[in-house]
């Protein structure tokens, strides 16, 4: 199928962007997906037509209406000038690098995601932990899909540590360069749907994309010998058709993940840390040492582990420092 043969339903279409459009929209506009973000401009396609459109969007606020990857674009049909955002199924994004009092967005209107790590040094528990309450926050489907399991002595050892993260959490152990051991991916990336893949670099998102589409159009490079931390290989956020009628929304790697926005998903994925805290015998307990703490409690009895302790108190703080800031509510 070429591009002129998509529908919008292919393209992942769904009836909550439909009930947006007002009959006069409708008339005058038609709707385009936004399928890779560049510099000065983007990539989109609709119905039987691609192209590029401005990345702004006359009169927008650029914080809420700017275009990023896998949304729905409103274009004027006459001009195909952009109109507006239709409104999201989620959202994606994290505070800018370098700058914590910008948001940064990552990807839009997303079924699922694939949490991309390696079995090899570069392996983070920590990373894997902020990805997880990102996925909860938005209220996507995580599957954690470990790479590189061909070059791994115990690749279980890895997967069992992914495990212990939260109940139930499927877990995809593959070497991402033989397409016959990703295909067991594509039950989640049927027709219409969008799967996005985020991860640090080198973790193997471009060879995993390219094992999926049974091609070798995305450049890929070795990871350093010395400590198995990858390269940045992709370096525009793009959406990548499948043989089974899904979307790929590939993502430059990320070595730092600063959550915006994250409360709801700290909660979700520390669930066992916050109930412990409705039991502290004082509603504004630090978990240090004040008299009756539950958590603290929990810690001696190793119900809870400090490790995941330390994790929880940094993730909190940092959304309570984000909180914290003048301006921060308004946004």
């Amino acid at each position: 199928m070429t591009a002129n043969d998509l529908t919008l339903e292919d393209l992942g279409w769904r009836a909550c962007f439909s009930e947006q459009l007002s009959a006069d929209e409708s008339a005058r506009c038609h709707p385009v997906r936004v399928m890779a973000v560049h510099r000065g401009k983007i990539a989109v396609s609709g119905a039987g037509s691609q192209g590029f459109v401005a990345p702004h969007i006359p009169g927008a606020d650029p914080t809420d209406d700017h275009p990023t990857v896998g949304d729905w674009l409103l274009v004027d049909g006459a001009t195909e000038a952009p109109v507006r955002v239709l409104r999201r199924m989620n959202l994606f994004k994290r505070r800018a690098p370098g700058d914590p009092k910008r948001e940064q967005m990552i990807a839009a209107n997303v079924d699922t995601l694939f949490i991309v790590a390696s079995c090899n040094q570069d392996f983070s528990v920590a990373r894997l932990e902020r990805y997880l309450v990102l996925t909860r926050e938005v209220g996507v489907s995580p599957i954690i899909v470990l790479t590189k399991a061909d070059l791994a002595d115990d690749p279980q050892s890895f997967a069992a540590a992914a495990r212990a993260l939260e109940p139930g959490l499927r877990i995809e152990i593959v070497n991402a360069r033989d397409p016959t051991d990703v295909a067991r991916l594509g039950s989640w990336c049927g027709p219409g749907q969008t799967v996005a893949l985020l991860g640090s670099s080198g973790v193997g998102k471009s060879t995993l994309v390219n094992s999926l589409r049974g091609s070798d159009d995305l450049a890929t490079q070795a990871i350093r010998a010395r400590d198995a931390t990858g390269k940045h290989t992709t370096t525009v956020r793009e959406m990548h058709r499948l043989a089974g009628g899904g979307w790929l929304l590939d993502t430059p790697g990320m070595r730092e993940l600063q959550l915006a926005d994250a409360a709801a998903g700290i909660s979700e994925v520390f669930d066992d840390f916050v109930l412990a805290a409705e039991s502290c015998r004082f509603s504004d307990c630090a978990h240090d040492r004040e008299p009756g703490c539950a958590v603290r409690a929990a810690l001696d009895d190793g119900s809870l582990t400090a490790e995941r302790f330390d994790r929880w108190r940094k993730l909190t703080a940092e959304e309570a420092a984000k909180n914290a800031r003048p301006g921060s509510r308004r946004r």
